[in-house]
């Protein structure tokens, strides 16, 4: 049985140098123009995020969750596939912080917390929760447009940002993350099933969404860069059809503050946080309260 890591609120390996002083956290920073890219598009491509030694030991826990993990009662959803086409495959999962120590400490990653502050108007970070996601090589599955906040009406206000990382190169041949710019102003659409039809949300949008959507823009990322997006920003991802797997975590947070808007559990095997009461404790840590 392994010893449940949501009870340490910090790094458990010391895996991601931690600033000691202001000059130190400023290297991690993003600009100006990085942060009004975001605001204007609503998503953010390239951020470097993890180096080639945090790289592999991230790709050897991603290894042994998805061979070893199926009985682990500590993650808050385990899907060997997803897919609902038979003929590809697409593993996700939710919980591997409460795992495994690499990816426990990626929430402490500084490069990770000084960023989604900005983004979220330098506000203090909050964890929600992580997931991972594997395409293997030739039959990776797709992930259907959706925006996340859909998924996440059991918490408010609307104050959430999410962190995709690639463990592998992601492009266009092999499921790399595609977005619409500016759709995170539209509200909020219809919630559809996340690895149905991969253009299902169609059939929701309005003839003016329709011409946008057919702009849509590819975000092909290096192994170890990162891109963050606000949860109304729409976006998706194809199959795998490369000889080459495609893996990727994912850390989503919110603006410390968030309620719960649910008297049912906001996660599986997770207490339950009544409505109205604020998002805190165990599950939900406070990553970062500013400098």
């Amino acid at each position: 049985m392994h010893e449940d890591l949501s009870k340490f609120h910090q790094q458990v390996a010391n895996l991601f140098p931690w600033p000691t002083t202001a000059k130190e956290w400023d290297q991690y920073r993003l600009t100006n123009d990085q942060v009004n890219f975001f605001n204007e598009n609503g998503y953010l491509p390239g951020i470097k995020m993890i180096n080639e030694n945090q790289l592999e030991i991230l790709r050897e826990e991603l290894f042994q969750l998805i061979n070893n993990g199926r009985d682990n009662s500590l993650f808050y959803e385990y899907n060997s596939n997803e897919s609902t086409d038979p003929k590809t495959i697409l593993f996700h999962a939710l919980g591997e912080w409460r795992i495994t120590k690499g990816l426990h400490d990626v929430l402490w990653n500084p490069a990770f917390i000084i960023a989604a502050s900005q983004l979220l108007g330098d506000k203090p970070v909050r964890f929600w929760h992580d997931q991972i996601f594997y395409k293997p090589a030739k039959q990776g599955g797709v992930v259907a447009w959706h925006q996340d906040y859909s998924y996440w009406t059991r918490t408010k206000p609307i104050a959430h940002i999410t962190c995709w990382c690639a463990l592998d190169d992601a492009t266009e041949e092999n499921g790399c993350l595609q977005y619409i710019p500016g759709s995170h102003k539209w509200g909020l659409l219809p919630k559809p099933v996340i690895a149905g039809d991969l253009h299902g949300i169609r059939e929701f949008l309005s003839e003016e969404q329709k011409k946008q959507f057919d702009n849509a823009q590819f975000a092909p990322l290096k192994a170890g860069e990162a891109i963050f997006h606000h949860s109304l920003t729409l976006h998706g991802s194809g199959e795998n059809k490369s000889s080459r797997p495609r893996r990727a975590f994912v850390i989503n947070a919110f603006a410390d503050g968030v309620v719960s808007d649910s008297n049912e559990p906001l996660l599986a095997g997770v207490p339950v946080v009544p409505k109205g009461q604020k998002m805190e404790g165990q599950f939900f840590p406070l990553l970062f309260n500013g400098i």
